[in-house]
């Protein structure tokens, strides 16, 4: 029994020596290769074996909070603007038409007359009334026509009939039975564009074959005013949207697919672009309404053609003026419109006109 203790002693000794043996090997085997690493680590990271920045992040990864950034929504993107404009021209566009100027002329091998097509322009269709609609278009576009045509989206042609006609503003109304008509344009408000608004420009460029082309720009400037001819100036949107030939009494529309001007004029000198003008919304309805209603725009019209008495030279000063001769503020009247007002007031040649109201 005593030998057996003794036995069991001695071994439970000698575990213990050899376990305590092992800790030690294992603990001076880990201080001796973690010395090593760290003699080696810069000479690692010098040659590219280890990276340094992805030591930095293992080591604060577990430390540092991602902050997520909050979405904010976006609006106005460009997909969004397509998706508006695309809407706005297909909603205009079958309100858009072509209109065609026929005049006589002689064939050149039989010498008869003959209906020929000399132009062709666009037009909008503005309202439907008792089985009719009125479309407005250019004062150019029809000048000198012996017939006008209509060609609509679909293709139907039909003959149109002139209503009305103002040169002065370069607009006229025309009208068309209503049958195949399916769309009527809605006009919006030209006096809050802003510049640098984007526009489309729905028209016939060029003639038929490009019918209901789209061009896209900004409004360049809100109240230009150019001459139409040696009398009358008007007062229009310019915009860099492409505006060609066949383009005039076209639709310039806004995003929301109204109106905001009917396309008149394009400067096309050499190597001058995107130089286009629209007659504003604001100034057509007034026009096409009186044109609708009366075939004519009326006007304030005395019917006198004056001179300034500054301007008589002094040679003639008695012939002209006689005892008005020391005036010389005033116009004279060099020439009176036949049935006009002036007549009918009876103003005669050489009378001076010297205040009104009591105005110089």
């Amino acid at each position: 029994m005593i030998m057996n203790d003794f036995h069991y002693e001695e071994t439970r000794q000698k575990r213990t020596s050899t376990s305590k043996n092992n800790l030690l090997v294992s603990f001076f085997s880990a201080v001796l290769g973690a010395a090593f690493v760290l003699a080696l680590l810069p000479t690692l990271i010098s040659v590219g074996f280890i990276s340094f920045e992805d030591t930095i992040e293992s080591m604060t990864s577990e430390t540092t909070q991602t902050t997520i950034p909050e979405l904010v929504p976006v609006s106005n993107t460009p997909s969004d603007l397509n998706s508006i404009f695309i809407e706005a021209i297909e909603n205009v566009s079958p309100a858009i038409v072509g209109v065609v100027n026929i005049q006589q002329g002689r064939n050149m091998f039989s010498r008869d007359l003959q209906n020929q097509e000399l132009g062709t322009g666009s037009g909008v269709v503005f309202e439907k009334k008792d089985g009719k609609a009125y479309i407005v278009t250019n004062s150019h576009v029809i000048e000198g026509a012996t017939q006008v045509e209509v060609v609509l989206k679909d293709g139907n042609r039909m003959t149109a009939e002139v209503i009305g006609d103002d040169p002065h503003t370069d607009l006229a109304v025309i009208r068309i039975d209503d049958s195949y008509v399916t769309h009527v344009a809605e006009f919006g408000d030209s006096s809050e564009l802003r510049v640098g608004e984007a526009v489309i420009a729905i028209g016939n460029p060029l003639g038929l074959q490009f019918s209901h082309s789209v061009t896209q720009g900004i409004i360049s400037a809100t109240e230009r005013t150019i001459p139409l001819n040696n009398l009358w100036e008007l007062t229009v949107l310019q915009t860099d949207a492409a505006i060609n030939p066949g383009n005039s009494g076209g639709a310039l529309i806004n995003a929301n697919g109204e109106v905001i001007g009917i396309n008149s004029l394009k400067i096309s000198y050499s190597g001058v672009e995107g130089l286009g003008f629209a007659i504003p919304s604001d100034d057509v309805l007034p026009i096409i309404t009186q044109l609708k209603e009366k075939g004519k725009v009326a006007r304030p019209f005395i019917g006198i053609e004056t001179m300034d008495v500054s301007d008589v030279p002094e040679f003639y000063r008695q012939d002209w003026l006689g005892e008005a001769k020391g005036i010389n503020e005033g116009v004279i009247i060099n020439g009176i419109v036949p049935d006009s007002a002036a007549q009918a007031a009876g103003l005669k040649e050489g009378d001076i006109i010297a205040e009104i109201n009591g105005n110089n």
